[in-house]
């Protein structure tokens, strides 16, 4: 066994890099948005943030709707062209976006130039001809690339269970799927500095040509294990360990019971998840695609400026590290308190719960002390709070319903997530353009104008957390599995 081990090829472990490579990507060119709206987008479209929380809503609920449909074109291309396919057209949408100008240009009338467009005076009808244009083909770039992207997760993880037995799968999958983490932490270094000295239409090219580069490498690197020629014996055989026990399984799952899509909605353990995924999901959205904004209006810190830049990047280095241990904690309550494993998951949840409370004191700290490391500090533990809560929440299912369900309950939950994340981006976005527009006639709290309308936000994702969890707790009080 030891000769063995030492004549293996490891290209199961390049491939993983690749699927690390790809979700960095794709991480990327969801930010490149974000990072470049405020400063380049704004005030060349004459947008409101209105218009860009319609832009936001639209992204989430496609990429809710798109998802419930991925995995399935995933397994019917084949992973090798499914995965082509998929980054492909997120590739195309990314780069798409760089000729939104050139588009509403050639769309509106008395605009000569894509050049042109900031020159129109603001609030004059061209301005608003402008605005409603670039909108629209936004929303067009917007929706080719959630298609795209929603194929990226059901094709890694068919990657690695095609090329890693079940031993190595969860580390596999952890090392992929670090590359949204990496990419969080890398769009602000290098997004904004390429919007700044080359054009924000540049930016996206650059960033959205990534995903080409990677489907060359994509196209010669990966075959079906069987069939490529950098694995051998050795590891073909480590691959396929698991086969006989793995045919057991699916046959055992064959001859399982599954619940029809529509009777999934009678079960209170279903409006558990849909209630989790519903008012929490909108919540990590909404720091992602309003952060960067929210510290150049209230702080005057510019995505392209070295402070925008460290605290984006300050926020996203605090989610990675601190949500390493969402997983650690109810695997520490079972087996140091000898909990049951649903009950230690819902405590460990009810703790994530207080983490985004944290983000009620962003904008009064903020505002007190005049710095926004504050918010940057406390929103990156809201942001942490989330992903530790979102990792044990999915886990819910498999505590839940039997294994020929969680594919439909996931999905459920997907499109509940979706809707309320396009629910909360849309009113931040009315909310910040109506707050601006009435200035200090608007007040909440002690705040006037739009920093009253940040800390409304900032209110509800503060607190999204433990309504969530209090409405679960009183759907399933105590562990029950759904018996068909």
């Amino acid at each position: 066994m030891s000769t063995q081990k030492k004549l293996m090829t490891s290209w199961r472990w390049w491939l993983c890099s690749l699927l690390f490579v790809a979700t960095t990507v794709n991480y990327l060119d969801r930010q490149v948005l974000s990072l470049t709206y405020d400063e380049f987008i704004k005030p060349e479209f004459h947008w409101s943030d209105a218009d860009y929380g319609t832009i936001t809503s639209f992204f989430s609920i496609f990429y809710a709707i798109a998802c419930l449909f991925a995995g399935k074109f995933v397994d019917w291309m084949g992973t090798k062209k499914g995965y082509l396919i998929s980054i492909g057209v997120w590739s195309f949408g990314a780069v798409l976006h760089a000729a939104c100008g050139w588009g509403t240009a050639l769309f509106v009338d008395g605009v000569d130039s894509a050049a042109a467009l900031k020159a129109v005076e603001a609030g004059s009808n061209v301005a608003l001809a402008i605005s409603t244009t670039s909108v629209y083909l936004f929303l067009l770039c917007r929706g080719i690339l959630a298609l795209g992207e929603s194929g990226n997760f059901p094709a890694a993880i068919k990657t690695t269970a095609e090329y890693f037995p079940k031993k190595d799968r969860a580390f596999a999958t952890s090392i992929f799927n670090a590359g949204a983490s990496v990419g969080a932490l890398a769009a602000p270094l290098c997004i904004p500095p390429l919007a700044k000295h080359f054009g924000w239409e540049m930016a996206f090219i650059i960033i959205g040509g990534l995903g080409f580069i990677w489907m060359f490498f994509w196209a010669f690197m990966y075959d079906k294990p069987e069939k490529s020629k950098h694995v051998n014996e050795a590891e073909l055989e480590y691959i396929h360990q698991d086969d006989e026990e793995e045919a057991k399984a699916a046959a055992a799952l064959a001859e399982e019971k599954s619940i029809p899509l529509l009777q999934c909605f009678k079960y209170k353990q279903t409006w558990s998840f849909i209630t989790g995924k519903f008012f929490t999901d909108g919540v990590w959205w909404f720091f992602l695609f309003w952060a960067p904004s929210y510290f150049a209006n209230q702080f005057g810190a510019k995505a392209s400026s070295p402070l925008g830049q460290g605290l984006i990047f300050t926020l996203y280095a605090i989610v990675t590290v601190i949500s390493i241990f969402g997983g650690y904690l109810p695997k520490l309550f079972v087996e140091k308190k000898a909990m049951h494993p649903y009950s230690g998951r819902m405590l460990a949840m009810l703790i994530f719960a207080f983490f985004p409370i944290a983000a009620l004191f962003a904008q009064p700290l903020g505002m007190r002390f005049n710095s926004p490391w504050w918010p940057a500090i406390l929103i990156g533990l809201a942001g942490a709070g989330h992903q530790a809560w979102s990792a044990n929440l999915f886990s819910t299912i498999g505590d839940m319903f039997p294994k020929s369900t969680i594919a439909s309950i996931t999905g459920i939950g997907a499109m509940a997530g979706g809707v309320g994340s396009m629910i909360i981006q849309k009113v931040a976005g009315n909310l910040f353009t109506y707050a601006e527009n009435a200035g200090a006639s608007f007040t909440f709290l002690g705040f006037e104008g739009k920093p009253a309308g940040y800390f409304i936000m900032f209110c509800f994702c503060g607190v999204a957390y433990l309504i969530a969890w209090s409405i679960m707790k009183s759907l399933v009080p105590r562990y029950k599995k759904v018996e068909i």
